[in-house]
Order: structure tokens, then sequence, then C-alpha cells
């Protein structure tokens, strides 16, 4: 015997309602499980987001000082070393500055950008005179300049405030922020590094050994 149409329809209303309850339960399942999901990415956002804002200023000293402290200038003292005092201020070239303009360049740019820029001291810079010829100036003087740049560089860089990193403000005409101002110095140096090394190289014919006793060959992993 079949069912009567009374009961038939019952059976589909309680089927149809389990049916609707199990989905419902599924969907709540689902729906909490995503929200868990989010709530966890985004507090792990957040944390993530706090410690690297925490970091940038360390981050970035640095490599700051890895790449102009360490390499820049480890070269650049290399390179001093292989030239002889008058070939400091020989040029290769009459566009190509000579080592001991480029090391004048180089410090009077850095102290525009961060000790005038980032640490509001007097900007009392006069560019045009870093590429005059100074060939009474020695090696030892130019040495000099470079290790009293690194101290207040130091200094400069180690009492900025955080917020300063990101605050904008105009430097020889360009609208940077603290922390462009500070990667600006950073490319500027390892740029006139290249330079200087090219110089050394034409003037004395010998290699700059930067990399000697090194296997530059290997493969990453």
């Amino acid at each position: 015997m079949g069912l009567e149409p009374t009961t038939l329809g019952t059976t589909n209303r309680c089927s149809n309602q389990l049916s609707y309850n199990h989905h419902f339960e599924t969907a709540n399942i689902v729906f909490f499980s995503c929200l868990q999901c989010f709530i966890e990415i985004f507090f792990n956002f957040k944390k993530i987001s706090v410690v690297t804002t925490m970091e940038i200023k360390s981050l970035t000293v640095g490599e700051f000082e890895t790449r102009v402290f360490s390499e820049s200038y480890d070269r650049i003292y290399r390179c001093l070393t292989l030239l002889k005092d008058d070939e400091v201020w020989e040029q290769i070239h009459p566009n190509v500055p000579s080592t001991g303009n480029l090391i004048l360049h180089l410090c009077g740019n850095a102290r525009q950008w961060i000790l005038s820029g980032l640490g509001g001291r007097l900007d009392n810079r006069e560019r045009e005179l870093e590429f005059m010829p100074q060939p009474n100036i020695k090696k030892s003087e130019l040495v000099f300049l470079l290790e009293n740049l690194k101290v207040n560089l130091r200094e400069t860089i180690s009492d900025l405030p955080e917020s300063e990193y990101y605050r904008v403000r105009k430097i020889q005409g360009f609208e940077v922020s603290g922390f462009s101002a500070l990667m600006h110095v950073l490319e500027h140096f390892s740029y006139h590094t290249g330079q200087i090394t090219t110089n050394t190289k034409v003037v004395t014919g010998m290699d700059t050994g930067y990399y000697k006793g090194m296997n530059l060959n290997k493969h990453n992993g």
C-alpha cells in the first residue's frame, strides 16, 4: 500500500525540514570557520604590520651601515691605497670627475641630504666647488673628511625619530621622505664608488681585488 496523501505530504515536509536544518547547520559551520580564519588573518596582519613598522628604522639603519660604511667606504679606501696623491686628482676624461672630486662630491651630497635635510643643520653646500681640482688636498685629508662624515651621519641617523622617516620635506629642490633621502644617499655612494673604482683601474692599470679569495660562482641553495 502506498502512503496516504496527507501522510506523504507530512513526510515530505519533515524530510525538507531535516534537509534545511542540515544545510543551515553546515552553512553556520562554514561561516564561523571562515570568520575565525578572517579574524586570525586580520590580527596576524596587524601584528606583522606593527612589527614591520617598528623595524623600519633598524632595518634601514642596518642596510645603510652595510652598503655605505662597509661596502662603499672600504672600496674607496682600497682605491686610495692604490692611487698616489697626484693620481687622486687625475681625470681619465674631461667629462669624468677625478677620484678626489668624487669624494668631495659624495661628502657634499651626504651633508646636504642627511645632516641638513634630516638633521636640520645649516645647508651651506657649494656644489660647484666639489668638481674643481684640489691637488693640494692629500689622500689622508680625504680620509679625514670621510671619517668625520661617517661620525656625523651615524649620529644624525641614530637620533632621527621614526616619524621623520615618513615626513616629506624639500631637499635640494626635491620633495622626499626621510626614508627616500637615506636611500638616495645610499645609492649615490654606490654609484660614485663604481666611478672611483673605474678611475683607479684606468689610472693604475691594477685590479682593485675587492673579492680576492672569494668564490663568486656559487649558486643559491
